[in-house]
């Protein structure tokens, strides 16, 4: 069986992928801070050590790398930027030098559509200058950058995928990591408001975690993919946080304002035309869908 290592593989897109390949038939091992409930394909080992990760390719030996683990979300970020660095940048270029070193054939990285920033004209496309607003952006921004370089100095096969605001079960609903829509439907289930940050009209673009994870497999099977190139993987539609409400609990159900927040973007939204054409690749679920899936297994 061809053998693919997943780090962060106990996380909310990670889980979904190690489940997917396993079912697909790939022999899977995760290396990961946290252990998931199937401990027979998890390596306990920090990214950011890399006698931990070098630990981990050597009894493994994986052909293939889809690469999430990182310190994700924009305001953690802005609290802890030094964790976030060390995270996302040193960790990440740990993963790239075991993957030159054990001669891993191709690399898939999970990158943010956070690094687009305040670009305002749209759709975001991957030829557009990057304009990062935060710590967390500029780590993922830099990620990339030393992908590129071990593509074009040392010949490594890699694949970088920007995710745009994705969602689906096992999405954080409590704490720093929490995404608005499981912030949302945690709140509707208890019967308390939702929480908005003002003014509510700012859009994103929603993506379906088995969308993404669909995404990620693709561009690992595919001959056309590897080069170091970036494509966005979103829905190609956005919403207002307002109509997202809407679409949650009805116009009706009661809302209050908190405190603003700084570095975010206003508005997202995916050009999806590289990925339908280089991945043959595009979003099966719809917003309103989604929302009625994660509703349904309240």
């Amino acid at each position: 069986m061809t053998r693919v290592l997943v780090t962060g593989g106990s996380g909310f897109i990670g889980s979904h992928i190690v489940e997917k390949l396993k079912e697909k038939g790939y022999e899977v091992l995760s290396l990961d801070i946290e252990i998931g409930d199937d401990t027979s394909v998890f390596h306990f080992g920090n990214i950011c050590h890399y006698d931990n990760v070098k630990r981990c390719f050597s009894g493994f030996l994986p052909e293939y790398v889809i690469h999430c683990a990182a310190k994700a979300r924009i305001q953690p970020s802005l609290s802890d930027p030094v964790i976030t660095y060390w995270t996302n940048v040193l960790g990440t270029v740990n993963i790239l030098e075991a993957c030159r070193r054990f001669r891993v054939k191709k690399i898939i990285y999970s990158g943010s559509s956070s690094v687009y920033g305040n670009n305002t004209k749209m759709p975001l496309k991957e030829t557009m200058r990057p304009k990062p607003l935060n710590p967390y952006a500029y780590s993922k921004l830099m990620a990339e950058m030393a992908i590129s370089q071990y593509v074009k100095n040392f010949g490594l096969k890699a694949t970088i995928l920007r995710y745009f605001n994705v969602y689906g079960p096992r999405q954080p609903s409590e704490g720093q990591y929490a995404t608005v829509i499981g912030i949302f439907l945690r709140q509707l289930k208890n019967n308390e408001p939702f929480t908005i940050v003002p003014d509510g009209y700012q859009r994103r673009d929603f993506t379906w975690v088995g969308d993404i994870v669909n995404a990620n497999i693709l561009a690992m099977e595919s001959d056309k993919t590897g080069d170091g190139e970036v494509i966005n993987i979103g829905s190609g539609k956005n919403y207002s946080i307002l109509e997202v409400a809407d679409i949650i609990g009805g116009k009706d159900y009661p809302r209050v304002f908190i405190e603003p927040r700084i570095g975010e973007a206003r508005v997202t939204l995916a050009d999806i035309s590289k990925a339908k054409k280089m991945l043959g690749w595009e979003p099966k679920i719809p917003l309103e869908k989604g929302i009625e899936i994660l509703k349904s297994n309240m």
